[in-house]
């Protein structure tokens, strides 16, 4: 999995000399006396730009995709044959959602923030559900770059032997899997992007992290524009990127998902905390275990705070002992904490999803807690801190 950058890297290279004598062309659709210079190589380049760039803006990255391919169809059959996504009974409207985004973050860049959020969650839904779809019904179209041939009559003996061979069906299978990887890792970053956003308290840090988001997206589109080959450079660039920050962007995904799906769900209102054991998130990196693991938390025979977590949500479990000390519960306005009182002042120890909004009470009864405080707007800064795991509990 660690080499799959390398391994598109070296099938984009190859892939330019799979067919060198025959005009491979991508686009099946288009009549069989029809002719295309463009070799599954220089497809596969477009290829990598299209679901580098559909990744970080799924909804527009499709409908613009789906546009293009339907205004470059010169013939009605042509455009029978199209894909889902560039027929206009969906890009039309995802032009218009798109749009309403824009002007969402633009025009409305002034309304006050309590009416803006509900906005950016909605935003955010869309982005996660457009880019789940997209990565099983979009890539598979775009990345499956060689074409079904037929042999030639003329060709006989071994070479016609060889010619019969169509192993168009072993490039595809190497390239779909790793195309839909690659789209995953880069979807999984956007998605973070989309988080810190709409968790964000600061109006100035989401607009540039949506300006960030444009640049990337601007950049891939620019370089694929100018040469097919650098555009895929410059998108493998991304996916790299993408796929070291993996682990902390499916963590943040995550735990986005995890609050957004509970405040617009109302979860709180019919849910009652357990007498032992509750799912929760942890706060900060606390001895290698990344913050916002996402875990079990129990006393142990020892009286112990323990998170039982499994990394990826489906690998092996483990556990993380929290250090010694006294722990209070931190209500805020919208979620809370479990803090670690440290002398004076408290450092966070785990996140609460917003279903126990209300329930802090009953979670000091259950852990032997300190009791209930407040959390007031110094907490709220040293929690954005946090969020961004730039800081680390020593244990």
């Amino acid at each position: 999995m660690r080499r799959f950058v390398l391994l598109a890297a070296v099938i984009a290279l190859t892939a330019r000399y799979w067919c060198p004598s025959a005009p491979c062309a991508v686009a099946q659709a288009e009549p069989a006396s029809a002719t295309n210079s463009a070799t599954p190589g220089t497809e596969l380049a477009h290829a990598i730009s299209e679901i580098t760039g559909v990744a970080i803006s799924p909804l527009l990255g499709v409908s613009t995709v789906g546009a293009w391919k339907y205004f470059h169809a010169q013939t009605p059959q042509q455009r029978a044959r199209l894909p889902w996504f560039a027929q206009p009974w969906f890009w039309i409207p995802a032009f218009v959602l798109v749009t309403a985004c824009f002007l969402k973050d633009t025009v409305g860049i002034a309304a006050p923030r309590l009416l803006k959020k509900p906005l950016d969650v909605a935003d955010a839904i869309e982005h996660k559900i457009s880019g789940l779809i997209a990565t099983g019904a979009f890539v598979p179209l775009v990345i499956a770059v060689f074409p079904h041939t037929e042999p030639e009559a003329s060709l006989s003996g071994a070479s016609g032997f060889l010619a019969a061979i169509n192993l168009s069906w072993l490039g595809n299978g190497l390239l779909v899997p790793v195309g839909m990887l690659a789209f995953f890792i880069v979807l999984l970053a956007s998605n973070a992007i989309n988080v810190l956003i709409l968790l964000s308290p600061f109006a100035i840090v989401d607009t540039a992290l949506k300006g960030f988001r444009l640049l990337v997206l601007l950049t891939v589109t620019a370089t694929a524009f100018v040469n097919p080959w650098l555009g895929a450079v410059c998108a493998l660039i991304i996916i790299g990127i993408a796929y070291f920050i993996a682990g902390w962007s499916f963590r943040l995904s995550h735990f986005g998902w995890v609050f957004v799906w509970e405040f617009v769900t109302l979860r709180r209102k019919r849910f009652h905390p357990d007498s032992a054991v509750n799912r929760l998130f942890l706060a900060r990196k606390i001895n290698q275990v990344p913050a916002r693991s996402y875990g079990k938390l129990l006393r142990d025979e020892k009286g112990s705070l323990v998170l039982k977590y499994h990394p990826w949500l489906v690998l092996p479990e483990r556990v993380l002992v929290l250090p010694e000390g006294q722990y209070a519960v931190a209500k805020g306005l919208f979620y809370s904490q479990i803090m670690r009182v440290e002398g004076e002042g408290l450092s966070a120890a785990m996140l609460l999803p917003p279903r126990y909004r209300g329930h802090e009470e009953e979670l000091v009864a259950i852990y032997g807690l300190s009791g209930v405080r407040d959390a007031g707007l110094r907490a709220a800064f040293r929690w954005f801190k946090d969020l961004l795991g730039f800081q680390a509990q020593p244990a």
